[in-house]
């Protein structure tokens, strides 16, 4: 029986390393997480590994060692970071799988765009907890809860700047419906918002998710953003969406309206943003992502300003683990055993 060699190199619970394991005897399993620690730190900026990082982790093993490692590695599980220089050290590596939903965090490295197949988490990730987060970015604008943090600096209640919306009636326009997408829609629609999205190819016959009224492509997203008090980003970043929120797009929004981001800091021009909100013309924007979130803090001119709400990227986060990675990674697995087609392979030219 051929031998096939899966490397893990993120850290991994136990009853998710015996599941991998289950799904052919073929499979030899090393459990590398916390290995490449040392080299994180050495290769990554210093905001990144204070970020992902336990302290003081160093990894484990030698140079040498984790080489060898890469280098017998047909199959490699990873997350984030992961070793820059991946392709480089692994020439026996056919797949890689990332964790994370999104390619764009494989930029960095040597893998993109080389003859690895490369699959993501995309679809299956914490897309509930990302939606509940943009809901809540929602309701802390409509209901003007970001007035009773400038109140309590102020130490005076203005009770005339409060301007609390309705919520039932508002229109919500969600940029990328997808996994988070779909539920962002689904939750706005179940507390009486009419919702709109927008997909790269939408199919005419295929039928409306949950919650969604109207779904366009990318060019209907101009025809909708007049109407929509509440505009929630949840595209992956690629080339077609880099700074998609630009000057025009903001003067295209609706007086009022707010913008929440759970996607990547990149698909908007913070530049333009701040604009935005300084001039009155957007009532506030939440962004659990900023451009450059993992070398440095947010921007000043947007984190210091009251109609702004930014979070580091922990939108994803709760108290229950409900990320389906290892499942589709082992669903994955079976079909690569299988000589099968593998789910969620990154084309490098879409970028995702």
């Amino acid at each position: 029986m051929q031998r096939i060699n899966v490397l893990d190199i993120q850290r991994i619970s136990a009853a998710d390393r015996a599941r991998i394991e289950a799904v052919d005897p073929a499979i030899k399993f090393t459990d590398a997480g916390g290995w490449f620690d040392g080299e994180y730190r050495e290769t990554w900026p210093a905001f990144s590994s204070a970020r992902y990082l336990a302290p003081g982790a160093v990894g484990r093993g030698t140079r040498e060692e984790r080489d060898r490692l890469l280098a017998d590695a047909e199959i490699i599980l990873g997350g984030w970071p992961f070793p820059l220089d991946l392709r480089a050290r692994a020439p026996k590596l056919k797949w890689f799988h990332q964790r994370p939903a999104g390619a764009s965090n494989l930029l960095r490295g040597d893998l993109w765009g080389s003859d690895v197949t490369v699959t993501t988490s995309r679809g299956v990730g914490s897309t509930l907890a990302m939606a509940e987060y943009a809901l809540a970015g929602v309701l802390h604008f409509a209901k003007n809860l970001d007035r009773a943090v400038v109140d309590r600096s102020a130490g005076a209640f203005d009770h005339r700047a409060y301007r609390p919306l309705l919520i039932e009636g508002k229109t919500a326009c969600v940029v990328g419906a997808g996994g988070i997408g779909r539920d962002v829609g689904r939750l706005c629609a179940a507390i009486g918002m009419r919702v709109v999205g927008t997909r790269r190819n939408p199919q005419p016959d295929e039928p409306l998710p949950p919650g969604f009224s109207e779904m366009g492509g990318a060019a209907d997203l101009d025809r909708f953003l007049p109407a929509s008090d509440f505009v929630v980003i949840c595209c992956q970043w690629t080339p077609e969406t880099n700074r998609l929120f630009d000057r025009s797009r903001f003067a295209a929004m609706k007086p009022g309206s707010v913008l929440v981001n759970v996607a990547r800091g990149e698909i908007v021009d913070e530049d333009d943003l701040a604009d935005a909100l300084e001039r009155g013309h957007l009532r506030g924007a939440a962004l659990d992502v900023y451009v450059g979130e993992f070398e440095h803090l947010p921007p000043q001119r947007l984190w210091s300003n009251p109609q702004v709400l930014i979070t580091p990227h922990v939108s994803g986060a709760s108290d229950e683990d409900r990320h389906g990675a290892i499942d589709l990674f082992c669903a994955n697995l079976r079909a690569y055993l299988d000589g099968k087609p593998l789910r969620n392979v990154i084309d490098w030219e879409r970028g995702y």
